[in-house]
């Protein structure tokens, strides 16, 4: 319709659609279609007739989906119209026999009964409101065909909140209102929801095979920040880190709220952090490496980009599909050693205004215009090469306690004091506080990166870089040597700043950092950096060369 292809006289193919009677007419709802423009348009094919009804046709809604074999008289092999067709000796299947699929549920039918799995059910949930009260709960169904939402309130609720368990299968016959799917509060791919009602007819099916047991459509780490914000997915990887249980308070409700995050890794070479809430936090035993899958998790913003799952989504641990086997092989091999990127570091990419990229610029055009002057924070990005790293104060010992950072002293041997969080540790977590000496064609300009940036540009920690300089001093001399005259894109924010009744630049990361000064006039920090896409750097060659109108 939005192409303007569907026009009168066209010809068509239907390729999935359903038969029904609606106040006593017959009609047909088409559910997928094909437009043949090769045939062009006609104004009539032969001489049309109504449908007659005969009185003794048994009228029963039905759900069908065209092969291309029977189109244009071509007889196609009868076939039966219920889904999933297959064979079975149980009764209970004997009396389900016209099932439906749940991608041909829509408001039109009145009469129909699905074979589902429940992939996830929520716990009850009550709300007290000016209007009343009230409890709900819902489940996540799911065949070969698609997966639907269904709703059970109040009386429904006590009635149907038993039978349903999750991973059982069940035959689900109407009455049951289809209504359309309320997106805020479903991760489901589909248009519709359902709501039982006092007469909806739920019985656990005696054969529970030959029913899909979950349905994943992943996205890799990676390629998360071109996600949109609010956006639900699925995903898989490698479980690297599992955070404490903690608690917080809702603004809205005053109620208190557990949460747990985690930290996935895969074979992309990033790494994401991912909440989890409630019981799934508090009852959280899974071990680190294990490979997990999530069904439902919803994509923000803060921290550049980071994971929850949402109430209706579901967790599977090891689970024995294709993905998992071949994440764990690829972890076992490598990825255990292996340093990973952070989204965390793309946050400097999102300028104020809303989230466009940073306007790219020379070094020379970084001093030129002054930026971060006006008093304004000033975003902006450069590709440069680096041509020398300081191996002078390259880390500091950092406290070992969650979202701490701040440096620790050795008090004795062994024992490193915080005097933030008034504790002391067998040892610290070094950071990195590297300063680097970039080039471009038009400059130079020393940079100071953190610990994400840092760990990105030398390929280990500073905890590993350490060790090698108190162990192998020719090792580190080589490890400084390999990363330079690499080129990178550099990401920052420009801010101006008073020290000691001196104004000088500041390029801030979006995260809290340490107050380490040098002394030095101006200095320029680093919010974040990717190594150079050459696909995409040759486009923008390409792009530039078009620009001169050279033939």
């Amino acid at each position: 319709m939005h192409a303007n292809k569907l026009r009168k006289g066209c010809f068509v193919r239907l390729k999935s659609f359903q038969a029904n009677q609606v106040k006593g007419r017959r009609i047909i709802i088409v559910l997928d279609l094909e437009v043949l423009e090769e045939l062009g348009e006609c104004e009539k094919l032969g001489e049309p007739k109504a449908l007659e009804i005969k009185a003794e046709d048994d009228i029963k809604p039905q759900s069908t989906t065209m092969s291309t074999d029977g189109f244009y008289g071509i007889k196609p092999e009868k076939q039966q119209q219920s889904l999933p067709a297959r064979p079975t000796n149980n009764s209970s299947s004997a009396a389900h026999a016209n099932i439906y699929p749940i991608e041909a549920l829509s408001p039109y039918n009145h009469k129909w009964t699905i074979k589902a799995r429940c992939t996830n059910k929520s716990d009850i949930k009550t709300w007290h409101n000016k209007n009343g009260e009230g409890k709900l709960f819902s489940v996540n169904l799911l065949d070969e065909s698609g997966e639907i939402r269904g709703t059970g309130f109040n009386d429904q609720c006590d009635a149907l909140y038993d039978i349903f368990q999750e991973s059982g299968v069940y035959y689900i016959t109407s009455p049951c209102r289809v209504n359309m799917a309320k997106k805020q509060f479903s991760n489901l791919n589909n248009d519709y929801e359902l709501m039982f009602e006092r007469d909806t007819v739920v019985e656990k099916a005696e054969e529970q095979n030959g029913v899909p047991q979950v349905r994943f459509n992943f996205t890799n780490i990676a390629d998360l920040q071109t996600v949109e914000k609010d956006t639900t997915i699925d995903t898989i990887g490698v479980l690297k880190e599992v955070g404490e249980t903690s608690q917080i308070t809702s603004k809205t409700t005053s109620k208190p709220y557990d949460k747990r995050e985690l930290t996935l890794v895969d074979n992309t070479g990033y790494s994401v952090r991912l909440t989890i809430w409630g019981n799934t936090a508090t009852t959280f035993d899974t071990m680190p490496e294990s490979v997990v899958a999530f069904k439902g998790v919803k994509v923000s913003d803060f921290g550049g980009r980071s994971l929850s799952l949402l109430s209706s989504g579901s967790m599977t641990v090891d689970p024995d599909i294709d993905d998992a086997h071949k994440l764990k092989g690829w972890y076992l091999a490598q990825g255990k050693n292996d340093t990973f990127m952070s989204h965390a570091q793309m946050g400097g990419s999102m300028t104020a205004a809303g989230g466009r990229g940073n306007p790219m610029k020379s070094i020379s055009q970084v001093k030129e215009e002054n930026l971060g002057m006006s008093g304004e924070t000033d975003y902006f990005d450069v590709k440069a090469t680096i041509i020398f790293i300081k191996q002078e104060n390259v880390s500091y010992p950092a406290c070992l306690s969650e979202a701490c950072n701040k440096k620790v002293t050795e008090v004795d041997p062994g024992q490193w004091r915080c005097e933030k969080c008034d504790k002391t540790h067998p040892k610290p977590e070094h950071r990195y506080i590297m300063s680097i000496n970039v080039s471009d064609h038009t400059g130079q300009l020393w940079l100071s990166c953190f610990d994400d940036v840092g760990r990105m540009i030398m390929g280990m920690s500073a905890d590993q870089l350490m060790e090698l300089q108190e162990n192998d001093s020719k090792a580190i001399q080589n490890a400084f040597q390999e990363v330079t005259c690499k080129t990178w894109t550099f990401r920052c924010r420009a801010k101006m700043d008073n020290f000691q009744d001196q104004q000088r630049y500041v390029v801030q990361t979006s995260h809290r950092i340490e107050a380490l000064l040098t002394g030095a006039r101006v200095r320029y920090q680093v919010s974040g950096a990717s190594a150079l896409n050459f696909s995409n750097e040759c486009s923008k060659l390409a792009e530039l060369i078009k620009g001169y109108s050279i033939d």
